[in-house]
């Protein structure tokens, strides 16, 4: 056994001269073990959220979207992308036309988003899943085209789900003027009807201001023939997103844009990002000072083990090797404080996604009673990694100063 190490390990487990010492020994592991907990509990609380905004936009964004790389619109005709169609992982092939938009019920006026989408879109997302009302998610029919708006938007329009006058829509004519005698003359103009149902997804952006009705009255409105917005992908079970997300940009050309859910809501992820890396930052230096007890704790020792040093160099022990007691001693403490509290945080962490033991507040005011767990691997070692770093960074120079000196008054 590594001889510096053999003697750290019997001065951490045994019992010191004064049990000042072992106290601050103690604290020391505590203190790095709480740092440790609390950066798995923050990390993991991020992820839950993060994952629980993914389950909202999983209902309302497919798997792969396809759009222009520069302008609003592209030609949905093109040979290159109807090609996709025919591919084998490729299960929902589904074209939508989106645009801003006017909408105004009875006296009230809001601006929209709309969103045509072709018949085969409940089977290219889960939407049935943030559908609330009665009746089916039915865009149009010989007579009429119908809308599902945000569940939002209804309180802006000041309307319940099933309205009972129609919305009119107004988008302006495109490359026309705006006549000033006749304004009205400058815009297009339809009206949607009530289908029974609303969406919720629990995001301001869409539950607002989107509104999802037939891809033949957007084209309508919009005065488009052949273009479309985007173009939605859902694929067969098992496929490799990436893989196949690469084949298909090789495949349409750098015109076209293709992004997977997460590069389609990339500013919502992003400012999540930056608050988990600044959580993480601002942890990390709490960490760095609870690293200090440890150097405290190894100050002690190293004066209690004055003596031991002297008999240790009589026996032949080398300067060098009397430093790297009081390092290992150091090093022990980082790493059974940060493997404690990994162990006590995946154990909280555990407790949170079970029994929900920390609440949001009142039950229904948020989506989520109880903050979201998620516990990521990847986490759990950066965690352990920072902290063992950290905790042998705080102690290097420290020990080899107080040994230094300690060493020079022996000689």
């Amino acid at each position: 056994m590594n001889f510096p190490f053999y003697i750290a390990r019997r001065y951490l487990f045994s019992k010191k001269s004064h049990n000042a010492i072992n106290v601050i020994s103690a604290i020391s592991v505590c203190g790095v073990a709480l740092a440790t907990l609390a950066l798995v509990c923050t990390l993991s609380v991020f992820n839950g959220f993060q994952d629980l905004v993914a389950s909202f936009f999983t209902a309302f964004d497919p798997e792969l979207k396809i759009t222009a790389a520069q302008g609003k619109v592209f030609d949905g005709q093109d040979p290159a992308v109807r090609q996709l169609r025919n591919w084998p992982e490729v299960a929902v092939f589904s074209e939508s036309v989106e645009d801003n938009a006017m909408v105004q019920y009875q006296d009230r006026q809001a601006m929209v988003v709309i969103k045509g989408v072709e018949d085969n879109f409940d089977r290219l997302t889960p939407i049935d899943s943030i559908l609330f009302g009665r009746g089916e998610p039915l865009l149009h029919d010989e007579v009429a085209n119908y809308a599902i708006p945000g569940i939002q938007l209804l309180s802006t329009l000041g309307t319940s789900i099933r309205f009972l006058d129609p919305l009119e829509v107004y988008a302006p004519k495109r490359g026309a003027k705006v006549n000033l005698a006749n304004p009205a003359a400058s815009f297009t103009t339809g009206s949607l009807f009530s289908s029974g149902l609303v969406f919720a997804v629990n995001q301001e952006k869409y539950d607002a201001s989107y509104i999802l009705t037939s891809i033949s009255f957007a084209r309508r409105l919009f005065q488009y023939t052949t273009e479309v917005s985007s173009i939605g992908l859902k694929l067969q079970p098992g496929t490799d997103t990436d893989a196949l997300q690469r084949r298909i940009q090789q495949a349409i050309g750098h015109k076209y844009k293709v992004e997977n859910r997460y590069e389609q809501q990339a500013d919502t992820y992003r400012i999540m990002e930056i608050e988990k890396l600044i959580s993480y930052l601002f942890l990390t230096f709490i960490l760095a000072v609870a690293c200090f007890n440890v150097i405290g704790s190894l100050s002690m020792l190293i004066i209690d083990k004055r003596d031991d040093v002297v008999t240790l160099r009589n026996l032949g022990a080398s300067d060098r090797q009397i430093t790297r007691i009081f390092l290992f001693e150091g090093r022990m403490i980082s790493f059974f404080g940060a493997f404690a509290g990994i162990v006590l945080g995946l154990l909280l962490c555990w407790l949170q996604q079970t029994y929900g033991l920390i609440s949001l507040g009142d039950s229904g005011a948020f989506v989520v009673d109880a903050y979201p767990v998620s516990v990521h691997a990847t986490d759990v070692v950066l965690v352990f990694v920072t902290v063992l770093v950290v905790g042998f960074l705080s102690v290097w120079y420290p020990v080899r100063y107080l040994s230094k000196r300690l060493l020079d008054k022996r000689q």
